[in-house]
């Protein structure tokens, strides 16, 4: 099991997070996407192997989203930060 440290409550395990996949893959401004542009964003990621960037939320916590960076390959958790802050 993975144990995330969540800038605000501290480390804590997989089990209370959701990832919502790849934080770089998302549109600035969904609304400006038609369905099928939408659908591609949604369903046809891309999955590579190595250091990715996801976006996970907190939902037994904190309620939160955090940017996580992870090893897809090994599941080495790098920098977390609150989604809000300027990167």
């Amino acid at each position: 099991m993975l144990r995330l440290q969540c800038p605000f409550c501290g480390d804590r395990p997989e089990t209370e997070f959701q990832c919502a996949g790849d934080a770089t893959a998302r549109p600035a401004n969904p609304a400006e996407l038609d369905e099928a542009a939408w659908a591609e964003v949604l369903y046809q990621r891309s999955n590579p192997a190595g250091w990715s960037v996801e976006l996970w939320w907190h939902a037994s916590g904190c309620r939160q989203w955090l940017l996580v960076e992870r090893n897809t390959v090994t599941h080495q958790v790098g920098a977390i930060r609150f989604a809000g802050a300027p990167q």
